[in-house]
């Protein structure tokens, strides 16, 4: 059985979620200097990397990807960061998350059916120079 977390720790880690959204890789390389998981997910599985990722912050994935997070930790519907960095055409994402080890075929859709589905040809060869 699970036990409901304190408001506090709920409203440190809304912060800290937001702060992956809006990109602020200081603040965050702090948080997880300070002991928060790099890897903290919220309720729909998102990791901190995926809302670096997906709202197309380089500097924050690659802060968080020094201190350990899982370039390829998908979240309950199977995306994977690289994927929803293919999604949304961030380039600077992706080469970060690729030289942080991201997988390619890795989720579901993965990065290599997302470029497949949006006809993104450059990132297909990419892909297969991994």
């Amino acid at each position: 059985m699970s036990e409901t977390p304190e408001p506090e720790v709920v409203e440190l880690a809304t912060k800290i979620f937001d702060l992956a959204r809006r990109g602020e890789a200081e603040a965050l390389a702090a948080y997880v200097d300070a002991s928060v998981p790099a890897n903290l997910t919220n309720d729909r599985g998102d990791s901190l990397l995926m809302l670096a990722a997906y709202h197309g912050h380089a500097p924050a994935v690659e802060a968080l990807l020094a201190r350990g997070a899982d370039a390829d930790r998908a979240n309950d519907r199977g995306q994977t960061p690289l994927a929803g960095a293919v999604f949304k055409g961030e380039d600077a994402v992706i080469r970060a998350l690729l030289t942080g080890g991201a997988d390619p075929a890795a989720g579901t859709p993965s990065a290599v059916d997302t470029a497949r589905m949006f006809d993104k040809k450059d990132l297909l060869e990419l892909f297969r120079a991994q």
